[in-house]
């Protein structure tokens, strides 16, 4: 009986809620603005049977409703950016709390520094980065001087600049503005070199970097020489790259000119590697049209022709840059009686070339000198890259 009753004057109630013209609903009579009810309240009162509570949900509580007229009910604006302490889950600190949402954070997207560009070797003159781009269509070099670190300056205050030659154009060159005061300056500037793609392979980029004294004077700390391959301006795109300075050569040149290579013998592959870098001084044959300079690089055994390789050809300089390399197998057994002719030749019209001149390094049997030391360095230092300079001598008059 007590539940009938109950039921009828829930209905009751509801009966006497009549819809006012605008749609609205009205309070029963007698009703004050005190006793008035949200419309989810009448509703959820008016199907809950009684003695049953009713608990609001968490995500209704957080909304604060304000009366805006006797019979309308309004919901208060949230505060787009509220406070942190009254955001969910603030006990925990994560990167997105760094942030207001809808930003970007910058911390997310940081490239991690490859760790072999902080690692410098024993002696390091310095380091220095640079960008190239090759535009085809244009018949442009795009050249990105970027930064150096660690200069090897005479003094703590160092001025340094960097000069760019395309070799083996000598007289033209660009120049970067000077940085003070620095050890590890950052450039970011960019330069444009205009070079044909027949002739772009054939050229060697070279940074001079030098220091700026008190009196303008420029002293160099040393250079890098970049060649120009095919596998470096493949398609238009810009790629960064990194080189250590090398400090130039004060000798002067021999009386045929000079080579430089590096040797490495690997035991466990019975590899020889030979990299053939550059030469200068060479003493180009003045009554040929077509001028273009290449090395030869040959394994010998018991003075027998073993194998040959050679360098692509260089255009028109009597200093070309190469920075090939070339393998040859042999076995432990082998390198007492091995070794190795490099010959600079220089290819006229036809088929035919001209010796300029000849190294050999090998053993005791077939070499003294500077080429013996070079070929024992190798040896007692496996798998390392021995670099030297030498002296070309001819055997036969050209």
């Amino acid at each position: 009986n007590r539940l009938a009753a109950a039921e009828g004057t829930d209905t009751d109630e509801i009966k006497l809620r009549a819809r006012a013209p605008d749609g609205r609903l009205e309070q029963p009579h007698g009703s004050t603005q005190g006793d008035a009810l949200c419309p989810l309240d009448a509703r959820t009162q008016a199907s809950r049977p009684p003695g049953v509570p009713f608990v609001v949900p968490p995500s209704l509580q957080s909304q604060d409703w304000v009366p805006r007229s006797s019979r309308e009910w309004a919901q208060v604006p949230q505060d787009p950016y509220p406070a942190p302490e009254l955001l969910p889950h603030t006990t925990g600190s994560n990167l997105g709390d760094a942030c207001v949402a809808g930003t970007i954070n910058p911390e997310l997207y940081k490239i991690p520094e490859d760790q072999s560009e902080a690692d410098f070797p024993e002696g390091c003159l310095g380091r220095l980065w640079f960008s190239v781009e090759y535009q085809q269509e244009a018949e442009r070099l795009l050249v990105g001087l970027i930064k150096a670190q660690r200069l090897h300056a005479p003094s703590e205050n160092c001025s340094p600049l960097v000069k760019l030659h395309l070799l083996p154009d000598e007289r033209r060159f660009l120049q970067s503005k000077t940085k003070c005061r620095t050890t590890s300056p950052q450039f970011n500037e960019h330069f444009v070199f205009q070079v044909s793609s027949k002739s772009v392979n054939q050229r060697v980029l070279r940074f001079s970097v030098y220091h700026v004294d008190r009196q303008r004077k420029h002293q160099l700390l040393g250079q890098v020489l970049f060649p120009l391959k095919k596998e470096t301006l493949v398609g238009n795109c810009r790629r960064v790259l990194w080189r250590d300075l090398e400090a130039e050569s004060l000798e002067a040149p021999s009386e045929f000119g000079d080579l430089q290579f590096c040797l490495s013998y690997n035991d466990r592959l019975n590899r020889l590697t030979v990299v053939v870098l550059r030469a200068k001084g060479l003493r180009l044959r003045e009554n040929t049209s077509f001028v273009s300079v290449f090395v030869k690089v040959s394994l010998m055994n018991h003075n027998k022709f073993v194998k040959c390789k050679k360098t692509s050809a260089v255009l028109g300089s009597t200093n070309p840059v190469y920075s090939e390399t070339f393998s040859f197998k042999a076995v432990p057994a082998e390198l007492d009686t091995a070794s190795l002719s490099l010959t600079v030749l220089q290819s006229a019209e036809g088929d035919r070339s001209h010796e300029l001149g000849r190294v050999v390094v090998g053993p005791y049997m077939y070499t003294r000198g500077r080429e013996l030391e070079h070929w024992n360095e190798m040896l007692s230092k496996p798998k390392e890259l021995v670099k030297r300079w030498h002296a070309l001598c001819r055997t036969t008059e050209p």
